[in-house]
Order: C-alpha cells, then sequence, then structure tokens
C-alpha cells in the first residue's frame, strides 16, 4: 500500500509516492548498485554527513593537533558541524523530498556524484595545509550548495510547485552566509565571525522548523491510530518570517530585534510541539526522536533570544541546545525514518536504532553538562571525552545498520 502524499501542490505534477508502510514479510537485499546510490540524494549525502559528524568530533576532541589548516580550531568544528554536517543532511533531505513535493527528481545520478565530489573536495581542503587548499575548498562548498539550489529551483518551477518556491533560495542563502564566514575566519575577526555563525545557525534553523512542521505530523498521524493533531500552517508562516529577520537582525548588527525574532519563533515551535500531543507518541521511538529534537530547537531559540538580548548565560549553551540538542537529535531520528521509508523497509525501530538514540541523547546531556560553570577543567574535559564517545557511537551504529541499505536498490 502506498500514501498518498501528505503536502498539497499548487499546479505540479503528479507525485510518485515513495513511502510504503506495508513491506514484504521476508525481504531479500540485492547486491549493491551505484545506480541505486545515485538516485536520490539522501543515500550519498546522508551517509556522507553522518560518517564526517563521527570523523569530526572526533578530530576535534582526540585529535585536535591535526587541524593545522587556515580554518582551524574552532572556527573549523562549528563550521564542520553546521555546513559540513548539518546542512548536508538538510540538503540530503530536500533533494529526496523535493520529489515527493514536485514529481520531480531534483538531483540523481552524475549530477548528484559531482554535488559529492564537490563535498568531499571542501571536506578535504579545509584539513589540507596552506591559503590554495582553503580557496579550492571554499569554492567547492559554495558551488555544492550552489548546485542544490538551482536543482531545487529547477523543480519547483517546471512543476509550477509555488508552495516551495523559498526553498531554493533557502539552501541559497545557507551558501551565502557560508561565504561570509569564511571570509570572516580568513580575516580573524572572532566576533563578527560569531555573529555570522548564529546567522547560519539561524537560517538552519529555519529549514528545520519548515522541514519538522511539514513532517512531524504527518508520521504521527500514520503511526498513531485516530491521531489527529494540527499542522500550524498559519503559525508556521509567522514562525519561518521571524527567524529570516532573526538572521537578517544577526547580520546587521541589531540584536534587539533578532531577540524577539528568535523568542518568537522559539515560543511557537513549544506551543506547536506541545498541540502534537507528545504523550500519545511515547511508545513510537521513531516519533518521540522527532519531537525531543523539534522542541529543542524551540527551547535552544528562547535561550538564543535570551542572549542576544543581554542576559548572562554561556554563549555557547544556546548554541549547542540549538545545534546539537535539536538538529543534531532531528536528523538521527530524520535519516532513521525517511531511510527507511524510502528503502522500503518496516517503518519500525529494533535495538540498534534504539540504542543509537539513547547514546545521542547520552551524548546532549554530558555536552550541556560540560558548558556547567560548576566542574573544574579536568572534569569538563572528561565530560566532553565522554559525550564524544558517546555521539560516535550514536553515529557508528547507524552508519553500520544502514550502509548496507543506502548501497543497495529499494526493495
Amino acid at each position: 500500500m502506498q500514501l498518498k502524499n501528505p503536502i498539497s501542490h499548487s499546479g505540479s505534477r503528479p507525485v510518485q509516492n515513495l513511502l510504503r508502510l506495508e513491506e514484504p514479510a521476508d525481504p531479500k537485499d540485492g547486491p549493491p548498485n551505484l545506480r541505486a546510490f545515485l538516485e536520490l540524494g539522501f543515500r550519498p549525502l546522508y551517509m556522507a554527513g553522518t560518517f564526517w559528524a563521527l570523523v569530526a568530533i572526533a578530530l576535534w576532541i582526540y585529535a585536535p593537533q591535526v587541524l593545522t589548516g587556515p580554518l582551524n580550531g574552532v572556527a573549523w568544528h562549528a563550521h564542520e558541524m553546521l555546513w559540513g554536517f548539518i546542512a548536508t543532511i538538510a540538503v540530503g533531505f530536500l533533494m529526496t523530498a523535493g520529489t515527493n513535493w514536485t514529481g520531480i527528481n531534483p538531483l540523481q545520478g552524475r549530477a548528484l556524484a559531482l554535488a559529492c565530489a564537490l563535498w568531499v573536495t571542501a571536506r578535504v581542503g579545509y584539513l589540507a595545509p596552506g591559503d590554495a587548499a582553503f580557496w579550492v575548498a571554499m569554492t567547492a562548498e559554495l558551488a555544492f550548495f550552489l548546485l542544490a539550489s538551482a536543482a531545487m529551483m529547477r523543480a519547483v518551477v517546471v512543476s509550477k510547485n509555488s508552495r516551495n518556491y523559498a526553498v531554493p533560495g533557502l539552501l541559497a542563502a545557507l551558501g551565502g552566509i557560508d561565504a561570509l564566514y569564511l571570509l570572516t575566519a580568513r580575516a580573524g575577526d572572532y566576533a563578527l565571525l560569531m555573529q555570522r555563525f548564529n546567522a547560519g545557525i539561524t537560517v538552519m534553523a529555519l529549514i528545520a522548523l519548515l522541514i519538522g512542521r511539514r513532517v512531524i505530523p504527518f508520521f504521527a498521524m500514520r503511526a498513531v491510530p485516530g491521531l489527529s493533531i494540527p499542522k500550524h500552517t498559519e503559525t508556521g508562516w509567522v514562525q519561518l518570517g521571524a527567524c529570516a529577520v532573526a538572521a537578517v537582525g544577526l547580520l546587521l548588527g541589531v540584536p534587539w530585534l533578532s531577540a524577539l525574532a528568535l523568542g518568537l519563533a522559539g515560543s511557537l515551535a513549544l506551543v506547536q510541539l506541545i498541540s502534537w500531543k507528545p504523550l500519545a507518541v511515547r511508545a513510537n521511538a521513531l516519533l518521540w526522536i522527532l519531537y525531543v529534537g523539534f522542541g529543542c530547537i524551540g527551547l535552544g531559540l528562547l535561550l538564543a533570544a535570551l542572549t542576544t538580548a543581554g542576559v548572562d548565560l554561556p554563549r555557547v549553551l544556546a548554541v549547542h541546545v540549538i545545534a546539537m540538542a535539536g538538529f543534531s537529535v532531528l536528523i538521527l531520528g530524520m535519516v532513521t525514518r525517511t531511510a527507511l521509508g524510502h528503502l522500503g523497509r518496516p517503518l519500525a525501530t529494533d535495538r540498534t536504532m534504539r540504542t543509537s538514540y539513547w547514546l545521542m541523547l547520552a551524548a546532549v546531556g554530558l555536552r550541556l553538562l560540560a558548558i556547567a560553570p560548576l566542574w573544574a577543567p579536568t572534569l569538563a574535559s572528561t565530560l566532553l571525552q565522554l559525550a564524544a564517545a558517546a555521539w560516535v557511537g550514536a553515529l557508528g551504529l547507524y552508519l553500520w545498520q544502514f550502509v548496507p541499505m543506502l548501497i543497495r536498490p529499494r526493495l
């Protein structure tokens, strides 16, 4: 049985439904297949993004001495987590969801292989010594976002899918702020660097809230019999506008405007979450992990509003609540749930998946504990190392279980 597309289309072509709820009783895996691997963006980009998140944290915590390129230290760490990991997964999701939304596959085959080559070039280039490697990496990375934006633009324009006209612009904005961040990192202006990083994370929050508000209610209502929850379309538009205003305010250096907008966006996220009846999904790990991630984005935006307004809080607190407790938890749930659906697998978790979820939550808890000023430096360092170990374990389990599926044809 195939699901009808949950999202209405404005003048779009007939949509190819890719999610199945009923699967063969005894599915058989075929051999690895390059054509299947490059048929949808989620396959290589989910694998690449999660693998790099594992490697990047391991390098940052256990081997920081190897980070000697022009982009190094905390500038490298912040950049690779936001643009190398989180934004990469978002691109993979949008390139795949765009097929459902428009009836056109935005990125596949050789074009998808090119995007992956650009992405790998950027990751290697930022680690290599010398200015030439940095500029090559920056050029490749910006080309990656430009290619993704152009591919999505083509799909929504050709299909006249007006509901998603903003998505290519959001991908372009991610790339544009990335360019500003990288140029500022080369100039060595730390205050301006963090301002641009915060703008980037706010644009990413806009994308994450847009995706979450669309798919989480849909997933929940189809998994829990009799569950009826609102989609919050009207408040969603207000929320997205608030995130956009916050990002512009951060780039222009208008903190009061950014604080108000961040507070509004975060408050609406928590209102939306409560209205989705979280207790109704507590027995379904594929759902509650998404609820936790979405809620933490809202909480993190409220903390960011307080910090921007001048409240004396550790600046890294809001960043890690949004990016780690929010984006990363939401991502782990998404790359599990959407991969199972698109690969023709049963929509259910097993022990390995649930263990990866709990390890990710443990990593979040340990990392946030390490921020508290109560600990001696030695204890804070130990907490960071434990958080990194849990993080590596969570993503390692995902890769161990899903890579064999991602490189094979759909069942």
